[in-house]
């Protein structure tokens, strides 16, 4: 039976006061909120925007590709749950893999995922400013950028109520462009527009490999990522802390068979599929030259306006609430500036890192939109930082549970947490070149950062735990079964 809200939200605040913290946020987010926010995050028609891509890197089995990012993202999903079961605070992995390892570590974490937090905004902002100039030529790709920060700043100031009232417009919006172009690609396909009905986007002999998939998977990668900024809302969710990892998992289902749906279908109107692999798409428009095919520019450009919005500013509004969190949990534990750790007293929201991050977002946007390469620089640093800090995640589950824990829930802590490692693993190996370079030499400025701490004397630290975890951690362990109900 579920407890009553009040009940959940009161052992989740004396769950965050039992590991040194005070609530200062305000807990309002519901499961459907979470769920909503997760949708929004990882954004139901991001293919749209990328499936040119990953059309050509996977040899045309885009949906073969998403499928197996669902997959491996899941198992990233159900590490994250447990880890919100035993430690539900702002932070994500950086808490997680600080208290489930050590400090130090949680450091480092936190310093790679900000190569996903910290610079995912910025992607956003360039992606949405680029396709809306294309569309209103009169208006530069700057003017967009100032628009879209200004306006998401905004809304994220006022508080996460209006955050979430406004995710929940903003994905009804875009499932309703989704389900007109899923409608009218099936249609198309019934009047025998595009080359028919196939199961090449899943498998097709003559280009099938692994390696040439999951380097795909290293691509199709940006549209997943979001679930996990799920758990940067620990400190706002109302429910209990199984909340958490319960939107997660449904956000990843929901979101996956919808990427497999549309890039399927899209993949059956693509005019010339042989030059699409051969050359690529450079002007990112292959999704919607399918939906010119299926049903005129009408569609072409119902498409590619909801993909500027979608982008630009419901998937960047809760990106950067997402990032200011992260930045908010860092610096409340010293590990960054304390100015970043102030929370508004009457919006409850932590405001300056959420003008830091508007600020980071606005110049970053500007600055990559003066280079060829900006797109494509900003895709490989956001998917190696997230991924990356996904491996450590999964090490974290492991130590947490079964090393300390001594828990014997091999599934939960051994064997998920291990295929989700080993996945992810081959995903990195499989990137591009230049995003592994890029993301070793981040990671090497924040070893270096790091050692200069220790140095000084400031080893990381956490805020101290009174009690070794939660009641809700020591319920996995079957040498506990009075408290494993």
């Amino acid at each position: 039976m579920t407890e009553p809200p009040a009940s959940d939200s009161l052992q989740s605040r004396q769950s965050l006061q039992n590991h040194g913290y005070r609530q200062e946020l305000r807990r309002s987010l519901s499961f459907a909120d979470l769920l909503v926010y997760g949708l929004v995050f990882m954004v139901p028609i991001a293919p749209f925007g990328i499936f040119g891509s990953v059309f050509q890197s996977s040899g045309g089995m885009v949906a073969l590709t998403y499928a197996v990012g669902m997959v491996a993202m899941m198992f990233t999903a159900l590490s994250y749950a447990q880890m919100a079961r035993a430690f539900p605070m702002s932070g994500s992995v950086y808490a997680y893999a600080g208290r489930g390892i050590a400090p130090p570590v949680g450091f480092l974490a936190g310093w790679m995922i900000l190569l996903d937090y910290v610079l995912v905004p910025g992607l956003l902002y360039l992606i949405a400013g680029i396709a809306m100039n294309s569309l209103v030529p009169a208006v530069p790709v700057w003017l967009w950028l100032v628009a879209f920060v200004v306006l998401n700043t905004a809304v994220n100031y006022t508080g996460i109520r209006m955050t979430a009232r406004v995710n929940k417009l903003m994905l009804l919006a875009e499932l309703v462009v989704l389900a007109v172009f899923l409608v009218a690609g099936g249609v198309a396909l019934a009047q025998g527009k595009g080359r028919g009905f196939d199961f090449t986007a899943v498998y097709n002999a003559h280009t099938f490999s692994w390696s040439l998939v999951f380097g795909a998977v290293s691509v199709a990668a940006l549209s997943f990522l979001g679930f996990d900024g799920i758990s940067t809302l620990a400190e706002e969710n109302k429910d209990s802390a199984r909340a958490i990892g319960r939107s997660m998992v449904a956000a990843l289902l929901l979101a996956g068979a919808l990427f497999v749906a549309q890039t399927w279908l899209a993949s059956l109107l693509v005019p010339d599929p042989d030059r699409l692999i051969g050359r690529g798409d450079p002007d990112g428009t292959a999704f919607y030259d399918a939906a010119r095919a299926a049903s005129g520019a009408w569609l072409a450009t119902l498409t590619a306006a909801a993909t500027a919005v979608a982008w630009g500013f419901a998937n960047s509004l809760v990106a950067q609430a997402a990032t200011s969190r992260l930045l908010y949990a860092m610096a409340r534990d010293g590990q960054l500036p304390s100015f970043l750790a102030r929370v508004h007293p009457r919006h409850r929201v932590p405001v300056n890192a959420t003008l830091l991050t508007a600020a980071v977002s606005l110049g970053l946007g500007l600055y990559m939109n003066s280079r060829d390469d900006g797109v494509t620089l900003l895709s490989s640093l956001v998917n190696f930082g997230a991924l990356t800090t996904f491996l450590v995640l999964h090490v974290s589950v492991v130590v947490h549970y079964l090393i300390r824990r001594r828990s014997r829930d091999w599934w939960r802590h051994l064997v998920a947490p291990a295929i989700g490692f080993g996945v992810l693993a081959y995903v990195v190996v499989n990137a591009d070149i230049a995003a592994q370079r890029l993301g070793f030499v981040w990671l090497g400025i924040g070893v270096v950062v790091l050692a200069g701490l220790l140095l000084a004397g400031r080893r990381p630290q956490l805020a101290a735990v009174a009690g070794a975890d939660e009641p809700e951690s020591r319920q996995v362990s079957p040498t506990q079964p009075k408290e494993s109900a």
